[in-house]
C-alpha cells in the first residue's frame, strides 16, 4: 500500500475539510474515524445525525470531531437553493425544482464545496459514478483552461530497491475517444496529479505504433497530440507515439525509439482511448501486482472523486487523502 506520508504531512500543516455524501454508510464511518485519529482531515458527514451516531457507536468508531449535516435540517438551505438556482438559471432552474434535488446528498454535498464549506468531496460508496460526476459538472464545473473532465489512475507496487514504483495512467475512466486537444488536456492534468505522488513525470503517448511504424488515423491522432503537448508543456519530458514495450523497456527503446527523452523509462502513460486505458490499468493491477488508486477525477475547479460501490474502508481512507491533497 502507498504510504501517503508526504501527503499526510502536508495536510497536517494545512488541514482540509472533506464532504462525504454517504455519511451513514459504515465504510465511510470507519474511514472517518481513522482520518480523525490522524488529525489531518476534517470530515463532514451527510445524513441523519441519529442514524450516523448510533451506527458509529454500535461499531465502535470514534467520530467525535466530525461535522454532521442533515440536508433536511440545514440552516443555510434557503441560501443554498438560491445559489443553485443562480448557477443553473440558464437551464431554467427554479426553487421548486431545486429543493428536491438538493435534498439528495450528492447535490447537497457538491453545493457545500461550491459554497466553500467543504474543500473537496468523496462520493460513490452507494451512488453511481454518474450520480457523483453529474452534480460536479453542473455545479463545480471545469477549470477555465479546461474543456473536459478526465481521470487518471495512480498505480503503486514495491520495487526491488525497497521504494515504491509509482506510475500514472490516463484516461482510463471518463473520456471514451478523446481528440488531440483533449489528450493534451488529459496529459497536463495527469502530470500535475502524478507530481502529488512524488513522480517526476516522463510522459509516453501510447499507440500500437512506434514513431510511424504503422499508419492509421489513431496513430496520427497520437502523433499530433504528442506534438501539441510538447509545445504546451515544454518543461515536461514527453514523447510519442510509442508502443508500451518501447515506453518501458530500455532494450526495446534502443531499437525502436533511439534518442527519445522518455522511451525505456516512461512513468506517465496517455492512452488513445478508454478501451486501451481501462484494459491497461486493469492488466497492470491484476497481473503486474500494482495497487490502483482511482479513478482520480481531473480538470474540475475543486476536487470531487468517485469511489467504487464495492469499496472497503481502507480504500475510502486512501481516496480521502488523495482527494484532499488535490484541494
Amino acid at each position: 500500500m502507498y504510504g501517503f506520508g508526504d501527503m499526510i504531512q502536508k495536510l497536517k500543516e494545512n488541514p482540509k475539510t472533506i464532504v462525504f455524501p454517504e455519511g451513514e454508510d459504515p465504510r465511510i464511518l470507519e474511514a472517518a474515524s481513522r482520518l480523525l485519529a490522524g488529525n489531518f482531515l476534517k470530515p463532514i458527514l451527510l445524513g441523519n445525525p441519529d442514524v450516523i451516531n448510533k451506527s458509529a457507536e454500535d461499531a465502535g468508531y470514534n467520530i467525535r470531531g466530525a461535522q454532521i449535516i442533515d440536508p433536511e435540517n440545514y440552516d443555510k438551505f434557503d441560501e443554498m437553493v438560491a445559489e443553485f438556482c443562480e448557477l443553473r438559471k440558464s437551464k431554467g432552474m427554479t426553487p421548486e425544482k431545486a429543493i428536491p434535488m438538493l435534498k439528495q446528498t450528492n447535490y447537497f454535498g457538491t453545493m457545500l464545496v461550491k459554497m466553500g464549506i467543504g474543500d473537496c468531496l468523496l462520493g460513490g460508496a452507494t451512488y453511481s459514478t454518474a450520480d457523483t460526476v453529474r452534480p460536479a459538472l453542473q455545479i463545480i464545473k471545469t477549470k477555465p483552461e479546461n474543456t473536459i473532465v478526465s481521470s487518471c489512475f495512480i498505480l503503486v507496487r514495491p520495487s526491488a530497491t525497497g521504494d515504491n514504483e509509482v506510475i500514472a495512467m490516463a484516461d482510463c475512466g471518463i473520456n471514451i475517444n478523446p481528440n488531440e486537444d483533449e489528450l493534451v488536456e488529459i496529459c497536463g492534468e495527469t502530470v500535475n496529479c502524478a507530481k502529488r505522488f512524488g513522480v517526476e513525470p516522463k510522459v509516453a503517448f501510447l499507440s500500437f505504433s512506434t514513431k510511424g511504424s504503422a499508419k492509421d488515423d489513431t496513430v496520427t491522432k497520437m502523433q499530433n497530440a504528442t506534438k501539441k503537448a510538447q509545445e504546451r508543456y515544454p518543461e515536461v519530458p514527453i514523447d510519442g507515439e510509442l508502443q508500451f514495450d518501447a515506453a518501458v523497456s530500455p532494450r526495446v527503446a534502443k531499437q525502436k525509439a533511439p534518442g527519445s527523452p522518455v522511451a525505456g523509462h516512461s512513468n506517465t502513460f496517455i492512452f488513445p482511448d478508454i478501451n486501451a486505458g481501462n484494459l491497461g490499468y486493469k492488466i497492470a493491477q491484476r497481473m503486474g501486482n500494482f495497487e490502483a488508486y482511482g479513478p482520480i477525477l481531473l480538470g474540475l475547479n475543486a476536487p470531487i472523486n468517485d469511489l467504487s460501490r464495492g469499496c472497503n474502508a481502507i480504500e475510502v481512507y486512501s481516496m480521502s487523502i488523495i482527494t484532499a491533497s488535490l484541494a
